[in-house]
């Protein structure tokens, strides 16, 4: 489970790293809070940022529940596949908001395995009870 761990602190970390790109991208573009709109670049930093906040609420719950029931190895490794999915997301978003899907399938698509992981795991748990 210390591998589950370790992708649960970094994908905080890389939410605060995007949290930090956008009071950069603030001070170079000149919005000031409570602004969240003025610069196109500014608005796809924080646009990156909300719809991380967004996929958070879903994929940590997600990586501890499908912890559970799959072998930790491969949720830690599901995990990976997201944090990589996210750096993608932002990478593509900022340059061409058009070119995000590749970056959030890979963030969508673990969750979503990870939680009918914990979906068929709790059940066969169950009904083996």
């Amino acid at each position: 489970m210390a591998l589950v761990q370790l992708v649960a602190v970094l994908a905080i970390l890389q939410f605060i790293a995007f949290a930090m790109l956008v009071g950069k991208a603030r001070g170079t573009y000149g919005i000031k809070a409570p602004a969240v709109t003025g610069h196109d670049v500014f608005e796809r930093y924080y646009r990156v940022q909300m719809n991380t906040l967004e996929q958070l609420v879903v994929f940590l719950p997600a990586l501890w529940l499908g912890a559970q029931h799959l072998n930790p190895l491969w949720a830690a490794a599901l995990g990976v596949v997201y944090l990589i999915g996210r750096q993608l997301y932002l990478r593509a978003y900022v340059s061409d908001p058009a070119s995000r899907g590749l970056g959030f399938l890979l963030t969508f698509l673990p969750s979503v395995l990870l939680l009918l992981a914990a979906l068929v795991g709790a059940v066969r748990s169950l009904m083996a009870a």
